[in-house]
């Protein structure tokens, strides 16, 4: 898209720089690993992470690589999402529109109702759909505005919801990504989690009330993500199921587990 150069193209890259030196910028330097492996964990943290349970950090391997490789694409929609802050009416994508729709919304809200707003709008604007039927493969994790252009699973709306709700003003150190194990289906699924007053909501794709992480039965916790980091909680499995390598726990002659 062509921009003239003028007072309001000014204001827009402004808000771009403003947003990228502000500590919104999403990427790091990508880290070695393969998808076979989550990766060398240290240094194990007391909680402050939701579930109440301690963490190892992982500083490499394949589910490192997979959030630094989201966070880059995340780092080109956030510049797409300002220039359309900047110049709606000049804004060539609508998913960026409908992605500041719902923000906007939300900044109306305080507390509580600010996260259900971005909980119960993006359940309803992402189509559920399998990475294996949209992609062809197993696990795929897609950036906010490709996931309200094309949809998504579980981990697509996670990801969508953990931008927008710091797009809104929460606090980094109040928003997660969880993976968690469901023990009765044994399959895994990904919620975003925010921290309000001191308790950890999670919000599930799956429904639209917000549940505390106190109150959740039948999953086991395996993975958290922040805005950076990747860590195991370290009572869980070092090798991750299907969302870090389905041929490692998965029969050739069984379909694999897959979070949804």
């Amino acid at each position: 898209m062509a921009i003239s150069v003028n007072s309001r193209a000014l204001r827009t890259v402004l808000l771009v720089c403003g947003f990228l030196a502000s500590g919104l910028a999403w990427s790091g330097p990508a880290a070695a690993g393969t998808l076979l492996s989550p990766g060398t964990a240290v240094l194990i943290k007391k909680s402050v992470e939701p579930f109440g349970q301690s963490t190892a950090m992982l500083l490499d391997g394949g589910l490192h690589e997979k959030w630094q490789r989201v966070q880059r694409r995340i780092d080109d929609e956030m510049v797409q999402i300002a220039l359309c802050e900047g110049d709606p009416e000049g804004c060539v994508s609508p998913a960026a529109l409908q992605f500041l729709a719902i923000v906007d919304a939300a900044r109306l809200r305080e507390g509580r109702a600010r996260l259900g707003e971005i909980n119960r709008a993006i359940n309803l604007a992402v189509r559920s759909v399998s990475d294996l039927a949209q992609y062809g493969e197993l696990d795929v994790w897609a950036s906010p505005l490709a996931t309200l252009t094309r949809g998504g699973d579980c981990e697509d709306y996670a990801i969508a919801k953990f931008v927008a709700l710091r797009r809104a003003g929460i606090a980094p150190d109040d928003l997660r990504i969880v993976i968690m194990r469901d023990t009765i289906r044994g399959e895994d699924h990904a919620v975003a989690a925010a921290r309000l007053d001191g308790r950890w909501l999670t919000l599930d794709n799956r429904r639209m009330a917000m549940v505390e992480d106190s109150d959740i039965r039948n999953y086991r916790p395996t993975y958290v993500f922040d805005q950076h980091n990747v860590m195991r909680y370290t009572d869980a499995p070092v090798v991750m199921s299907s969302l870090a390598a389905p041929s490692l726990v998965t029969p050739a002659n069984q379909a694999p587990a897959k979070a949804d």
